[in-house]
């Protein structure tokens, strides 16, 4: 293990009830003080990670930015403690029963880009429309069944009806039917296990998700993400393991609550947020109430209760050029706090679809930030609570958190730079800002004000 090396992010451990770095207490996430970690993260597709290009002369299906540590430095100012690293099968195994250890070997190298700038990774076994094959990543062409009637390349100017098309409707049908009499599920958790495996001892390594916006019903969702998180449990049992329901979910903003607990220890449900935003009507979004979108979040931490899981938003967000985006992300934020959600926003670099991140991408190849996205993200938060927590209030419009706990302890709180305010029950606290992480560890039992 690495825990010398990488002491800045979690001492290793003893307890077997915790994992390396965080674990789960059946509700919330919990460091190795006690204390309940709020990850506030984001999403980075990574060249030579996420699989988009062919062997056979077709062309890439769009352009991946590279990350370097700048960038995970970068993430690390703004308050960024979490990164959800998208892998896809395609690149793990190529070829039925053969693993890609050099294409792992450059997944590392992300991992140790964040672990070096002070940031957790969760390694996401991704897909969009099945199969980059078909439709823009996932399975391998030795997964698609029944074969592929047209393989497809870039550019990705079609990819509403790649999303929709006969070919990826009868591949999703395939993988996911009752039974798994393709043996597909088997072999993609075959993939998994052998992921879980390589990754299992490092500590810079939160835990694997198991399979990104599954389209189909709870059902059928359900099954298999028992079998997958039980075969990771094994492979690595001191890393959590995340479930997402149906993507369903994505478009009506609610999933069936569960009838029991989920059989595996250390599991935490990772839905996706993105009310109104791809909806085709836009007009709630150009007339967006705020309390309309607090359903969704709410029904979030009511389905993880349901499972008795922790709740980790694993994508959100929105177009900084959509009707009411400086709305939409100041009361995401007011909500997550709220509802003690960590959540990892979409996306760092974006050169192709729409254009989405925290930077815009130049015509000389160079990236600039966007100040109004960095200001949606880079914002006063509780990164650790100790104690119990009866409120978590983030004010977008103040830029100001009002955070009350019982039961002692010492908090740790990021705000974007010197000079914020805070008050414990109302009497003025000195604080030291560390200028690496923006982080301020701070001792109040009762009422925590900070303000810009």
């Amino acid at each position: 293990m690495r825990c010398a090396i990488l002491a800045v992010l979690a001492a290793c451990s003893s307890d077997p009830h915790r994992t390396t770095p965080l674990y789960s207490d059946g509700t919330n996430l919990r460091d190795d003080h006690g204390r309940i970690a709020l990850l506030r993260g984001v999403n980075a597709r990574v060249n030579g990670v996420f699989d988009v290009t062919f062997s056979d002369g077709r062309m890439p299906l769009e352009p991946i930015p590279d990350l370097s540590d700048a960038d995970c430095t970068r993430m690390r100012q703004l308050g960024l403690d979490f990164l959800r690293l998208p892998i896809n099968w395609s690149a793990l195994e190529p070829t039925r029963g053969s693993y890609d250890d050099a294409y792992l070997d450059r997944v590392d190298a992300a991992v140790q880009c964040a672990a070096r700038a002070g940031v957790y990774v969760l390694i996401d076994l991704h897909q969009d429309a099945y199969s980059k094959e078909i439709g823009e990543d996932g399975a391998p062409l030795w997964a698609i069944q029944p074969a592929p009637t047209m393989l497809l390349q870039g550019p990705l100017t079609d990819l509403g009806t790649r999303r929709t098309s006969q070919q990826v409707n009868d591949a999703f049908n395939t993988f996911f039917a009752a039974g798994d009499p393709s043996g597909l599920q088997a072999a993609c958790i075959d993939a998994l296990d052998h992921v879980a495996t390589r990754f299992a001892d490092d500590p810079a390594v939160l835990g694997f998700e198991l399979y990104n916006e599954p389209p189909v019903g709870d059902t059928l969702v359900e099954p298999f993400s028992i079998a997958a998180a039980t075969r990771v449990r094994a492979a690595a049992p001191d890393k959590l393991v995340l479930f997402e329901p149906s993507a369903v979910r994505n478009l009506v903003d609610f999933a069936p609550k569960a009838q029991a607990r989920f059989p595996v220890a250390n599991a935490v449900y990772a839905p996706h947020i993105y009310t109104y935003v791809f909806a085709s009507d836009q007009t709630p979004l150009m007339n967006l109430d705020p309390a309309d979108l607090e359903a969704s979040v709410a029904g979030t931490r009511a389905e993880s209760t349901a499972w008795h899981t922790p709740l980790v938003i694993g994508e959100f967000g929105i177009g900084p050029t959509q009707s009411n985006a400086d709305l939409w992300m100041g009361v995401q934020a007011q909500l997550h706090d709220r509802y003690l959600a960590s959540d990892a926003f979409w996306v760092w670099k974006e050169e192709s679809q729409a254009s989405w991140g925290v930077f815009d991408h130049n015509a000389d190849d160079t990236w600039t930030e966007r100040p109004q996205v960095v200001a949606w993200l880079s914002r006063p938060h509780a990164a650790r609570i100790a104690g119990t927590v009866t409120a978590n209030d983030y004010d977008y419009t103040a830029r100001a958190l009002h955070l009350e706990t019982h039961g002692g302890g010492t908090h740790s709180i990021y705000t974007p730079a010197d000079g914020a305010t805070f008050t414990c029950n109302g009497t003025a606290l000195t604080a030291t800002r560390d200028g690496g992480t923006g982080l301020s560890e701070i001792a109040c039992d009762g009422v925590l004000d900070v303000t810009p």
